[in-house]
């Protein structure tokens, strides 16, 4: 099922038919590198499990992005609650595969995904939880308007910075 489409990206909900891009991705050291290890195709098919069980229970998750016409994968993005010391946030999340890095299709898709929370969740903030080292996704989610919080966070075990975009920053923008 489509969710959103954007000037050359469709962002859809995955199936298991997208089984081998995720595990292509996934077990990429490269794409992997700021996680704390790769997936094997196990692994992978349970990241697609949790994805499918996200769009029974609240509609969200991360979505399948793929370019143009040919339908080619590229990533996922999407937008999904996480639960953060306690509380429930909206995250726009994005990890896109390496061989398609450096084209503006994070900023893209997760520019999309910003604007349905706020537009179809009426959310009244977005976040994205980034480890302080990957500064590549730092700088999709600043050129988002998001900015990061003061302190860094422990989420899944690992230090992150929590980068926040409120409604009014978003409604603001030009």
């Amino acid at each position: 099922m489509t969710i959103l489409t954007t000037q050359r990206l469709t962002l859809r909900c995955m199936t298991m038919d997208d089984l081998d891009f995720i595990h292509s991705m996934l077990s990429d050291p490269e794409t992997m590198r700021f996680y704390p290890s790769t997936y094997d195709r196990d692994g992978a098919k349970a990241w697609v499990q949790r994805n499918l069980d996200r769009y029974k229970e609240s509609g969200l998750g991360l979505w399948l992005v793929s370019v143009g016409e040919s339908g080619t994968p590229v990533g996922q993005v999407g937008v999904l609650h996480q639960t953060v010391e306690g509380k429930v946030l909206l995250e726009v999340g994005y990890m896109i595969h390496r061989n398609f890095w450096r084209k503006g299709i994070a900023y893209e898709a997760a520019s999309a995904c910003r604007d349905y929370a706020f537009e179809t969740q009426n959310a009244d903030a977005v976040h994205s939880l980034i480890r302080p080292v990957n500064i590549p996704s730092q700088g999709v989610a600043r050129k988002l308007g998001m900015s990061p919080l003061p302190e860094t966070i422990t989420f899944a075990n690992l230090e992150h910075s929590l980068f926040r975009l409120q409604r009014e920053e978003w409604e603001a923008r030009d």
